[in-house]
């Protein structure tokens, strides 16, 4: 909704909706015979409109009589305010709610503005089998609950009873029908009902049909057709006034093609200078909304210039036209928002959500406070859900998730918004299992994830992050039932979500049911998703199908790629698709990808060839870079170009243990005692410790957590003798101990003892006696798996004939038959 509609909306209190309250009240003061009534009424009003609503239903519920205007006052109070429930229960209790058709459409209007046509529609069925019958405002305000779902079929239904009711000539409800088929993409139709309309001097007449023609060409991408029918209107000497010139603007605001927008723009506010309507209030606003919506907010600040208006909506149409065009105008932006407040203007709900989202965006906490205190300061804090939800999204997004928190316990109910926004931070900020506990809490509040594409995504992105399957299927289970899979940014988490679950052919399959509807990230998510679970070929596969279909890589479909080639051993193929990044796609290569090919290089025993690519500057090494050469040089047994990539990695980053725990391993493999003594001393001194490996599963709605020889699960007694029993019989079947990934200061037995009792050897006993047959035993490890774990795992896959999913940090492990899925290549 455009700020111009919105502000309108904030400031008339019944149908968008100064006339038909006004006229009720001057009919009210005229046969009024209780002046106490009349008096306290007044009182209540001035209370609602300075936004002290708990005061305003003190005094309602102190009242000892109250007529039709206490009640739709106070409602009219709540839903400004956003508190929808309290206004849709005080409407149900109203003794007054069946005598006109007034409260009804408004509370109808009322749900249709915070976007829920659904619950619309029900009032509506629900009016027609207990209150009044329709009238024009009612059936009007059915056909834009229609509109705002899509629903066609209702909505001819609702065409269809409008002409039963005699209302089918009427030009509020024509107008109605404009909107609602244009909305729904029955252009055609709404053109039919416009040139049917039999009154032709009629037609003439009507601004608003012409007004609701014109927005719904431009609703329909036919931007040429509505200026044709805003010269068309002119011509036939209906000349465009302060209300419809607003409308024109909105419309070609609505239009995706900036350059053709502007063009247009340009030409109505070229006439709105020669009509004189500059003058006008709502036309300025309507001038600076355009542009600003338009991607040109330098030139709506100039209209604002000239025109010095004080109506906030103007301001409020540059400050949302600067902060959406991001870090291009952040300090305009800001800028904006200060000289607002230092010259007086009124600010409202609008201007406060509209600030908090860009410092929010920005990361800039500090203005987020200074905000914060304005906001309370000036009643904003507690009774404007948008205010309360942007608050909430603001600390979320600069990383203060307690603050964000606090500020949501102060929201009396909190709605699908508030919820996403709390989810959405706490993802952001890596704390996904907190975003899961959230996303059940609101579950359990019955607010759902309705029709929210956005907070689907991100909960599946969350599972995803951590792997948690079982959270996740439920979560696509929920998706289909409400109807979002359809979404492309929904379907894509979901791909994600199944291959970082090691559940790659349930990606494929939701990939493969999204027919014409993928786009780049889709095709990347698959080329990730089989590279990480160790079906590097079919990366590549699918990255070849991916260019036949016209789809152009990414960034991030490279990195996939590489990392596909890698584990594959494709060599020759990786250094070719490195190639083409820069010289066929514009691409310029990252230490991501330098990363994945100085690993792809080393993998392949190539190490001097990763040391020369690294030499060669194709972009400055980072920490990725060295590890990879690192890594390779441990299992190259490289001992001097291991030292020279370590000591960069002491450099970069100090603090990270992985460079001196490989160092101290590739010394002890060369036996260089000494040196892996120094790589300790120095590793105490600084303060830094190994990351204790660990391993866990998850069993319906447990997860089991296992570090290496501890005897703290509560099935441990069971969960060693299943281990004892499997190393027994995978050592029969020819499984023998490598002693060199263990600990090398302890004796032969102390490491056999040591590896035996390894964090996934326990995680998998414990899957013996829990997971049945037929299920594969997923287990995830947060350190790299070790070399003996997994040549254990492919015998125990022989001899119990099971199948075990394991994910280290690098990738996934499918043992089947004896066989791993990285061909032991990792």
């Amino acid at each position: 909704m455009n700020v111009v509609a919105m502000k309108r909306q904030q400031q008339l209190p019944i149908f968008r909706l100064c006339l038909p309250m006004q006229f009720f009240y001057a009919h009210y003061v005229h046969y009024s015979h209780t002046s106490q009534i009349l008096t306290t009424n007044l009182n209540l009003k001035s209370l609602c409109q300075t936004n002290r609503i708990e005061n305003a239903r003190v005094l309602f519920d102190q009242m000892p009589t109250k007529d039709e205007y206490s009640w739709n006052t106070l409602i009219t109070a709540y839903v400004r305010s956003g508190r929808l429930s309290e206004s849709l229960h005080l409407f149900n209790n109203s003794p007054h709610r069946d005598s006109t058709t007034i409260s009804w459409s408004f509370i109808m209007s009322a749900h249709i503005r915070y976007g829920r046509g659904d619950e619309a529609l029900q009032l509506f069925l629900r009016m027609r089998r207990e209150g009044p019958k329709p009238d024009m405002y009612t059936l009007g305000a059915s056909l834009r609950a229609c509109a705002v779902c899509c629903y066609s079929e209702t909505g001819r239904q609702v065409h269809a009873l409008a002409f039963k009711t005699l209302f089918g000539d009427d030009g509020f409800v024509i107008a109605g029908l404009i909107d609602f088929y244009s909305k729904c993409r029955c252009i055609n139709e709404a053109v039919t009902l416009f040139s049917d309309i039999p009154d032709s001097e009629h037609r003439k007449r009507n601004h608003v049909l012409w007004a609701a023609m014109i927005i719904g060409h431009a609703q329909n991408g036919n931007a040429i057709g509505a200026l044709t029918l805003f010269k068309t209107m002119k011509a036939n000497d209906v000349l465009p006034n302060q209300f419809i010139l607003p409308t024109v603007l909105t419309a070609f605001s609505s239009v995706e093609h900036l350059t053709m927008v502007r063009g247009f723009g340009a030409q109505v506010h070229a006439y709105i200078v020669r009509s004189g309507y500059y003058k006008n209030n709502f036309v300025q606003c309507a001038l600076v909304d355009m542009y600003a919506k338009s991607g040109d907010p330098i030139t709506g600040g100039k209209v604002l210039q000239i025109t010095d208006t004080e109506d906030v909506v103007g301001w409020n149409s540059l400050l949302i036209g600067y902060v959406k065009s991001g870090r291009e105008h952040e300090e305009e932006a800001w800028s904006l928002f200060t000289k607002m407040h230092c010259k007086g203007l009124e600010l409202d709900e609008y201007t406060y959500s509209t600030v908090l989202s860009h410092v929010g965006s920005i990361g800039h906490v500090e203005k987020g406070r200074v905000i914060h205190g304005l906001v309370t300061k000036a009643g904003y804090d507690k009774n404007y859900r948008h205010v309360s939800n942007a608050m909430v999204d603001m600390y979320a997004k600069v990383g203060r998730l307690d603050s964000a928190f606090q500020a949501s316990d102060e929201i009396r109910h909190m709605d699908v918004v508030g919820w996403t926004s709390l989810i959405a931070g706490c993802a952001r900020h890596l704390s996904h299992e907190k975003a899961l506990k959230i996303f059940r809490e609101m579950m359990r509040s019955q607010i759902g994830i309705e029709n929210d594409e956005f907070l689907a995504a991100t909960v599946l992105s969350s599972c995803a992050a951590i792997a948690v399957l079982y959270l996740g299927r439920q979560i696509h289970a929920i998706i289909i039932h409400i109807g979002v899979l359809s979404f492309v940014t929904v379907a894509n988490s979901a791909v994600t979500m199944y291959a970082k679950c090691g559940c790659v052919d349930d990606s494929r399959r939701i990939f493969d049911s999204m027919e014409n509807n993928k786009d780049a990230i889709t095709w990347t998510a698959l080329i990730v998703g089989y590279a990480q679970n160790g079906r590097g070929n079919e990366s590549v596969e699918i990255y070849r199908t991916m260019l036949q279909t016209g789809h152009r890589p990414d960034y991030i479909t490279f990195i996939g790629l590489l990392f596909a080639c890698s584990h594959a051993g494709l060599v020759e193929e990786g250094k070719v698709y490195f190639s083409t990044m820069e010289s066929v796609h514009n691409i310029k290569p990252g230490a991501e990808h330098c990363g994945s090919m100085i690993d792809l290089l080393g993998r392949a025993g190539r190490i001097q060839e990763a040391v020369h690519m690294i030499e060669s500057g194709v972009t400055p090494p980072d920490a990725t870079v060295w590890k990879s050469l690192l890594a390779a040089c441990r299992v190259h047994r490289e001992v001097e170009i291991a030292e020279k990539a370590a000591e960069n990695l002491f450099e970069l980053e100090p603090n990270d243990a992985v460079p001196y725990v490989l160092m101290s391993n590739i010394y002890s493999t060369a036996g260089k005692w000494s040196e892996v003594g120094r790589v300790r001393k120095l590793m105490r001194s600084r303060g830094i410790s190994k990351e204790l490996g660990c391993s866990w599963m998850e069993m319906g709605k447990e997860v089991h957590v296992f570090r290496a020889e501890d005897r703290i699960h509560p099935r441990t007694a069971e969960v060693y003798s299943k281990v004892e029993e499997m190393m027994e019989r995978i050592t029969e079947a020819g499984y023998v101990v490598d002693n060199d990934w263990a600990t090398h200061e302890k004796g032969r037995e102390g490491r056999e003892r040591s590896l035996k009792y390894h964090s996934e050897k326990l995680a998998v006993g414990f899957g013996l006696i829990s997971v049945s047959k037929e299920e594969a035993i997923r287990v995830f490890k947060n350190l790299r798996v070790c070399g003996d774990c997994h040549n254990a795992m492919k015998f125990v896959t022989k001899v119990y004939e099971r199948r075990i999913v394991l994910r280290d940090s690098n990738c996934f492990h499918h043992f089947n038959d004896g066989v791993c899925s990285c061909r032991d290549y990792w």
